[in-house]
């Protein structure tokens, strides 16, 4: 059975996961959506300007916390290497940095540095086209983030039980 601080550390791993899952979530269900509604330059701008407004502490708390936490568990987990919920928490780990920070460092940042790169240049029509490329790739990359999240975060409950 994981107690103890250990515990502790599933816990929060398993809370830091699902809220970056939710995080996720929102942008593929909604925001994305509604963005994808505007006409090409507002879109750009609009997510241009939530991807600078992303980059507070609140938010990297979130996102890099579930990281670090993913990877102290993984390393206190290689220490302990407690009977049950081993294989739930090495996986769980290894689905949000890979499937959630990877894919966000892989896909995600180059996709939004290439939208920024088009700022001023939103009116085009090969910047129109770019946009609804990023809308589709982007959301494909999130709908991958948005499930590892949840799983790693399931399967760390599963490990707690």
């Amino acid at each position: 059975m994981i107690e103890g601080p250990y515990f502790a550390l599933v816990v929060l791993g398993a809370v830091w996961c699902g809220v970056s899952s939710g995080v996720f979530v929102a942008f593929s269900t909604f925001v994305m959506r509604g963005l994808g509604a505007l006409p090409a330059a507002q879109g750009i701008a609009a997510m241009n300007a939530i991807n600078v407004a992303a980059l507070t502490p609140a938010f990297m708390v979130v996102f890099l916390g579930a990281a670090v936490l993913c990877a102290v568990i993984a390393v206190v987990t290689f220490v302990l290497w407690p009977d049950p919920g081993t294989a739930e928490l090495l996986v769980g780990c290894v689905l949000y940095l890979v499937g959630s920070f990877g894919v966000t460092v892989l896909a995600s940042v180059p996709r939004n540095a290439a939208l920024a790169g088009l700022s001023g240049a939103e009116e085009s029509e090969g910047a129109a086209a770019q946009w609804r490329t990023y809308l589709v790739e982007w959301v494909r990359w999130n709908h991958v983030r948005a499930a590892t999240a949840a799983a790693a975060s399931a399967l760390f409950v599963l490990a707690l039980t």
